[in-house]
């Protein structure tokens, strides 16, 4: 793909309006969550043309690091389980 000042331009302006939809939509289902958790509150919404559900899931995750610590596992012994993939992003910043 040529480096098209245009291109680049509309890609800047679609990311822009995607972050501004974004912090709307968290400020909905920010207020949606305090609604279900609320006292006697319920944890279904509905539209007329859609329908939202609050969910709630606990989420465990491991300390590697205070673990290894806490084990002796060497920075090197962790580095022979340690997984490498390359990984590739785009930023843009406006002007």
């Amino acid at each position: 793909m040529k480096n098209d000042l245009n291109t680049i331009d509309t890609l800047g302006t679609l990311l822009a309006q995607i972050a501004d939809l974004e912090k709307q939509a968290d400020a909905i289902k920010n207020g949606l969550k305090d609604a279900a958790t609320a006292p006697n509150g319920s944890n279904v919404f509905e539209g007329d043309l859609f329908k939202a559900t609050v969910i709630e899931a606990n989420r465990s995750t491991v300390d590697w690091k205070k673990l290894s610590a806490d084990l002796g596992i060497t920075a090197e012994q962790l580095a022979q389980y340690t997984k490498t993939s390359a990984v590739f992003s785009v930023k843009v910043t406006s002007r």
